[in-house]
């Protein structure tokens, strides 16, 4: 096998190894997998981590930016329809196509901190 073969079987290994993990949850990521949408069925009321106490829906900034990223890494499958900075810096990302998570909340260093 020639060197440049190999590295691109490492980079390959790498990558798939990434992507097969993206979803996986630790203390400080909740992420998780989404519940996919099903008319008629009711969605879950689950929330994982930190959800800002001061949080409504539909208050914030509307922004774009890495927040949206940190989001749909740790809940693959949705589709993000906006993202907004909330008072503290942290960022509401709101999901939809999915019954959960319908909020997943990332902080001013674009780690997911919460979902509900």
């Amino acid at each position: 096998m020639s060197i440049a073969a190999g590295v691109v079987a490492l980079a390959l290994a790498i990558g798939a190894y990434a992507i097969a993990t993206s979803g996986s949850s630790t203390s400080s990521n909740p992420g998780g997998k989404v519940i996919p949408f099903q008319r008629g069925q009711p969605s879950p009321a689950t929330q994982v981590g930190h959800i800002p106490p001061d949080f409504s829906s539909g208050a914030g900034t509307i922004i774009t930016g890495k927040a949206k990223a940190a989001a749909l890494a740790a809940y693959p499958g949705g589709i993000v329809n906006r993202v907004a900075r909330l008072s503290d810096g942290e960022y509401n990302v709101h999901m939809i196509a999915v019954n959960w998570p319908h909020h997943v909340f990332v902080n001013k260093s674009f780690k997911v901190v919460g979902a509900e």
